[in-house]
């Protein structure tokens, strides 16, 4: 199964619709959650993942740490893409974009904290997550068996 994207472009998109589109704040924890929601959704409707990075079990939900690492500076505060940041809107395509914008109707409302309490409910996370080891990866497979059940195919 190949991928789209990189995780950063995706983030990039979301962070970009929050702050110009919905008028709303994105710190990474939100942004972490926002991500896996898109990645569980994309699979269970396309058959295959968004974005190619790897979404790891963190102890406060789960997290694509190469966009955590990449905004991990602005600590619990809003991201704000910058001249540096090298994004545009046709970055994404059209098709894509419209499922974005599904998942950021469905999620993006939401405080952090709900999301994140709301992933540690849900198996992939539970499934993976074991209190003191790192780097364990919520597999294709478990995000596609969680969410199908869970996603309309329209």
């Amino acid at each position: 199964m190949s991928a789209k994207y990189d995780a950063t472009t995706i983030a990039k998109w979301f962070i970009a619709w929050a702050g110009e589109a919905a008028n709303a704040s994105m710190s990474n924890l939100k942004l972490q959650k926002i991500l896996y929601y898109a990645q569980g959704h994309h699979i269970a409707r396309y058959g295959q993942p968004l974005f190619v990075d790897e979404i790891q079990a963190w102890s406060h939900g789960p997290v694509v740490p190469t966009v955590y690492r990449r905004f991990k500076q602005f600590g619990a505060d809003e991201i704000e893409l910058d001249e540096f940041d090298e994004f545009a809107w046709d970055d994404v395509d059209e098709e894509t974009a419209q499922f974005l914008m599904l998942i950021w109707n469905t999620y993006g409302g939401l405080a952090a904290w709900r999301l994140r309490n709301m992933t540690h409910d849900e198996d992939p996370w539970k499934h993976h997550f074991v209190d003191g080891e790192r780097n364990l990866v919520i597999t294709v497979d478990s995000l596609y068996e969680y969410f199908k059940p869970r996603t309309r195919v329209s």
